[in-house]
């Protein structure tokens, strides 16, 4: 007799989607990773309109994650240790309210939970600025155009790829190595 396994969705923006997707995909207990926009105002907006800052919307991914596997509160303290969540409208060199650090729930229940666990990453005081990241309901989610799928997997040679994504991949690889699917390996 086949289980179906049910399966959650994260929604989560912490800045360059290319970023965060890149550690996510690694994961164990993560089913697919889609790189996509989220929280604006403008109806099935382009990578190019997004990046004018015009829309509202932000980078962010879509995580779809088996919850016996990975709980919603792990996914988000590993969401709020890939980035820093203390910088408004920004992530390093790439800055506008199209890279803020955004969760966005799927129900009430996520809004709690996104709540509590980022006042205990708040209180615990990892970061030595208050913790800026929004929390809103997602109203609709737009995946990007398909060149921004796998960025870092299909264009590991590129310069921000090796200048930006890569060492935050490593970095993440040696944190969180009892958390991936595969070998800590590479990159």
């Amino acid at each position: 007799m086949d289980q179906q396994v049910a399966m959650e969705t994260a929604t989560l923006g912490g800045g360059c989607f290319w970023c965060t997707e890149a550690v996510f995909v690694e994961l164990r207990g993560v089913a697919r990773v889609v790189s996509g926009y989220a929280g604006g105002h403008v109806p099935n907006p382009s990578y190019k309109q997004i990046c004018n800052g015009n829309t509202s919307h932000a980078e962010v991914i879509q995580v779809t994650f088996d919850p016996a596997q990975l709980a919603y509160d792990d996914v988000l303290r590993l969401f709020f240790a890939s980035h820093d969540p203390t910088t408004l409208n920004r992530q390093g060199n790439d800055a506008g309210p199209q890279y803020r650090s955004i969760i966005l729930t799927h129900s009430p229940a996520q809004d709690e939970i996104a709540r509590r666990v980022l006042a205990e990453i708040d209180a615990a005081q990892i970061w030595p600025a208050p913790i800026v990241t929004e929390i809103v309901p997602l109203d609709v989610f737009y995946p990007a155009e398909a060149e921004h799928q796998d960025y870092f997997a299909r264009n590991p040679w590129s310069g921000y790829c090796q200048a930006i994504i890569a060492p935050k991949v490593r970095k993440f690889r040696k944190m969180f190595s009892d958390r991936l699917r595969v070998s800590a390996a590479g990159v």
